[in-house]
């Protein structure tokens, strides 16, 4: 069963599989490589990938946020792919958004199939920016009752953060910039990825459930072939101590 949310971003509306939707963790990416939280963000006019795209969400609240920004989603579901289509669709968004069909493995020169040629030969070096939120939980971690969709979006199965890293690297153009959402227990996984595929981690900023808690999320912007230096964003707090959402948050979802 399908059903169309509102997601309070102007008027964008999203598709999804009831029981199964976006979350927070989606919103923060966005607000993130719009440069909302601290991070340098996509400039206005740039072209983007989102990788992962799932139902389009980062793709569309980046063209809500981002003057003129040009993004391709790229997801390896068809079914999942079809319902960002009919949103795009929905949306008006046509002339900003595609979706294509791809497995990131493949566009990271995993497969080296000529369908896959076919299908990612025109994203290399295309890009100004990258937006990730990959599965966060390494493969054969499964939770045993987690399955379909739910498993395929948690878990790494056929593209691993190293894959991410690489796809994003073959996709950007020179100094372009990777943004992408995690766990803060992977940190060491994706800094050696990012490195290896040649993207310096340039901005880190923590997300904890609320204050005085540990770090639940982290976001992190790398930039292709840059210099080694880190700066550490200010955390930020996702619930206040009585449960509601944090001012940052609010602004964050445009509440306030």
């Amino acid at each position: 069963m399908l059903r169309t949310d509102d997601t309070g971003f102007g008027n964008i509306k999203v598709i999804q599989k009831k029981g199964f939707g976006y979350g927070v963790d989606a919103v923060l990416l966005a607000a993130f490589a719009a440069g909302e939280t601290g991070a340098r963000g996509i400039p206005q006019g740039s072209t983007a990938a989102d990788l992962g795209t799932d139902c389009g969400i980062v793709a569309f609240i980046l063209t809500h946020k981002v003057a003129g920004i040009r993004v391709t989603g790229v997801e390896k579901r068809e079914e999942a792919a079809d319902r960002a289509r009919e949103a795009v669709s929905l949306n008006g968004l046509e002339d900003r958004v595609r979706i294509i069909t791809a497995d990131v493995s493949g566009i990271a020169g995993g497969t080296g199939t000529a369908e896959t040629d076919a299908e990612t030969s025109g994203l290399r070096g295309a890009f100004d920016a990258v937006v990730s939120n990959p599965p966060y939980f390494r493969r054969n971690s499964a939770i045993p009752s987690e399955s379909g969709d739910r498993y395929i979006a948690r878990h790494e199965t056929t593209a691993d953060i190293g894959d991410f890293a690489r796809a994003a690297a073959a996709m950007l153009r020179d100094g372009g910039s990777f943004y992408l959402v995690h766990r803060p227990d992977r940190l060491a996984d994706i800094f050696s990825a990012l490195r290896e595929a040649g993207l310096e981690p340039k901005e880190m900023q923590m997300v904890v459930p609320a204050e005085a808690q540990a770090a639940n999320i982290v976001l992190i912007h790398a930039v292709k072939g840059a210099g080694a230096e880190l700066r550490m964003l200010p955390q930020i707090a996702v619930h206040t101590p009585d449960g509601g959402y944090t001012d940052d948050i609010m602004r964050i979802y445009e509440r306030q």
